[in-house]
């Protein structure tokens, strides 16, 4: 298996179809891993289940890091950022030189994500995408090109360090939450109105625009959920493939991972659409007051770890997350067992 998984690594894709093939042959969790942690949860002193999901997530992070007891001493968060075409049709509520302003603030340790990151200990990485360069607006053609996307998708796969226990997959991008709404109907259907949200402050009239820009660009591109790469290319942007492409490389390397908001999310279910099990070393981190994110969530069958209303991006919930993440795996492997505590067992 090992030999299997080194090998997807060290591929490089050209193609959407690189990407295609890439994704029909993901590894999956490591059993021996499972079997042991299965084996320890019970003799630990508490009464079975008392933890939650918090045994979920240690079973769950022993599988896809292939050892028992899992760990989390190095936690990564990867901020993508992206500007998108689209944001000349009036759909966001500040300009496009916002992700540029953005990006400064992150490397400056000005923004959210960064006092987030210094809490919970975790390290920090900020990706531009070719920032003065915006992609095309997707409601008059497709966002980017194949050569594009998949320069973006190998982008993201380069940010993973393999050495990470655990990577946050965050974005930054004027523009996005309509590139995510749009994926998310031209996936899994439905009306525009449930997907689109207020992203960075729409509301009324902007909000309504914002929603018809959605439909007319979903329509103009008929690909459906069976081309979902080329949903992503058409409808998407450079910081969406990017996390794509991140979220293929942890799988291929046995990090877990843990999502980001709407944008994020939207992302990797273009993933999903290509193969409905790419998304099993995952966790929702939160679900956003985004509309369409907990839509979106269903849909993927991902239970989000918070519910705290936030909207913000950047990776801020995920890496709020990661605290859950921490817990579950030091309760999993630090606390002692009945024998070791000499506690009385149920069984006893």
């Amino acid at each position: 298996m090992q030999q299997d998984i080194n090998t997807a690594v060290q591929i490089v894709p050209d193609k959407l179809d690189d990407v295609r093939a890439l994704l029909s042959q993901l590894p999956g969790p490591d059993h021996a891993a499972t079997t042991a942690a299965d084996t320890r949860e019970p003799a630990l002193t508490k009464p079975p289940g008392a933890l939650g999901r918090l045994e979920e997530i240690a079973r769950w992070a022993a599988g896809w890091q292939g050892r028992h007891p899992a760990t989390a001493d190095r936690v990564i968060v990867r901020i993508f950022a992206g500007n998108h075409g689209v944001t000349a049709k009036g759909v966001s509520a500040f300009p496009a030189d916002v992700t540029s302003q953005m990006v400064a603030n992150f490397v400056a340790g000005g923004a959210a994500i960064n006092q987030l990151c210094k809490t919970f200990d975790a390290h920090l990485d900020v990706i531009t995408l070719d920032l003065d360069n915006a992609t095309a607006d997707f409601s008059e053609g497709a966002a980017m090109s194949e050569s594009e996307t998949v320069a973006a998708f190998r982008t993201g796969m380069a940010a993973v360090d393999p050495l990470a226990d655990l990577l946050c997959v965050g974005e930054m991008g004027i523009g996005n939450t309509t590139s995510a709404a749009a994926i998310g109907l031209a996936l899994f259907g439905g009306e525009a109105e449930q997907w689109t949200g207020p992203g960075t402050g729409v509301a009324g009239e902007a909000l309504r625009h914002k929603t018809h820009i959605v439909k007319t660009a979903v329509t103009r591109h008929t690909t459906g959920g069976s081309n979902a790469l080329e949903v992503l290319a058409h409808l998407g942007g450079r910081e969406l493939a990017a996390m794509g492409g991140a979220v293929t490389a942890a799988r291929l390397q046995r990090i877990p991972v843990i999502l980001d908001g709407y944008v994020a999310t939207a992302a990797a279910s273009v993933l999903w659409a290509v193969n409905t099990g790419s998304l099993d070393h995952c966790l929702a981190g939160h679900v956003s007051k985004e509309p369409g994110h907990r839509r979106l969530l269903d849909k993927l069958g991902l239970e989000p770890l918070l519910d705290l209303g936030m909207r913000l991006g950047e990776g801020s919930g995920a890496a709020l997350a990661t605290a859950i993440f921490r817990a579950a795996v030091a309760c999993h492997a630090g606390m002692a067992t009945f024998a070791e505590a000499g506690v009385s067992s149920a069984e006893s």
